[in-house]
């Protein structure tokens, strides 16, 4: 039996994933804005799950509840970043709110709680943090300007802290799955567009999730399976990108950057002191 703690358990990603251990016999605490949308799961595993009620935006309550967690359980053995949503609208469509709400729960919530659960990592000799992304971390679309800055922010925050702890034994996984069948198109923000914008990339891609042409590929589910698979793994690959159509993404966008990069080489050198002005 494993122990974990997971935000955002209310639905999506987040919800399968506490289902699925609780049913093998894990024990989960689930971070979760309404207790009230946890309450299934309260009757029907009151001896497994845990569920504690945090806005990932309110920093001082996120630090509680992990402190909470810790008390309660004692070890955690997997910590699951996963709550947040999207915002979807051309920039200038969006409010300076949007911007505050999104950057706040999907990348300063995030930062917050992983920061919180380290020391309880490192005293107990190790641990590990699986961190959901999206294939929109290394990737863009017109029309997700604000989510991608969330989306971004987290994974270089990420590279970063999983150099600065992995002598304590904890690691990381970014979780880079494509578009899946959860809620999360029904959840997106959706500023008023602006009539300028009209016929634009944006609005084409608005157009296509309204009008259903934009074929989502991924099941959840699986997902999720995948995601426990490589979890269980000794030494994980940091990054795991989940489904076809995000790995081609993916792919095709790293090399196109690499081949942008390479063009830059000689130009790139220009920069730099020359070795005679650096012998002076």
């Amino acid at each position: 039996m494993q122990t974990w703690m997971i935000s955002g358990v209310s639905s999506g990603l987040g919800r399968i994933l506490t289902e699925k251990l609780l049913v093998r016999g894990d024990q989960v605490v689930g971070l979760t804005r309404d207790k009230q949308k946890t309450s299934e799961l309260n009757e029907r595993y009151s001896k497994q799950f845990h569920a504690i009620e945090v806005d990932l935006r309110d920093t001082t309550a996120v630090t509680q509840a992990v402190d909470e967690a810790f008390k309660k359980i004692g070890c955690i053995d997997r910590i699951v970043s996963n709550a947040g949503y999207g915002v979807f609208g051309a920039v200038e469509e969006t409010t300076d709110q949007d911007l505050r709400n999104i950057i706040e729960t999907n990348l300063i919530g995030s930062i917050v709680l992983i920061r919180s659960c380290l020391p309880h990592l490192r005293r107990q000799g190790g641990g590990r943090i699986l961190q959901i992304s999206s294939e929109g971390g290394q990737i863009a679309y017109p029309g997700f300007s604000l989510y991608h800055a969330s989306k971004w922010g987290i994974e270089g925050f990420v590279e970063s802290v999983a150099q600065e702890v992995k002598p304590f034994g904890i690691d990381f996984i970014l979780v880079e799955p494509g578009p899946a069948r959860t809620h999360f198109g029904s959840s997106l923000v959706q500023p008023n567009p602006l009539p300028e914008y009209e016929g634009t990339p944006s609005a084409q891609v608005r157009d296509a999730l309204t009008s259903g042409s934009w074929v989502i590929k991924g099941d959840p589910a699986r997902m999720v399976d995948i995601m426990l698979k490589v979890s269980e793994e000794e030494s994980p690959r940091l990054r795991l990108v989940l489904g076809a159509d995000a790995h081609t993404g993916v792919s095709n966008t790293l090399a196109e950057r690499l081949e942008s990069l390479k063009e830059q080489a000689a130009l790139s050198a220009t920069a730099d002191f020359t070795e005679e002005e650096l012998a002076q």
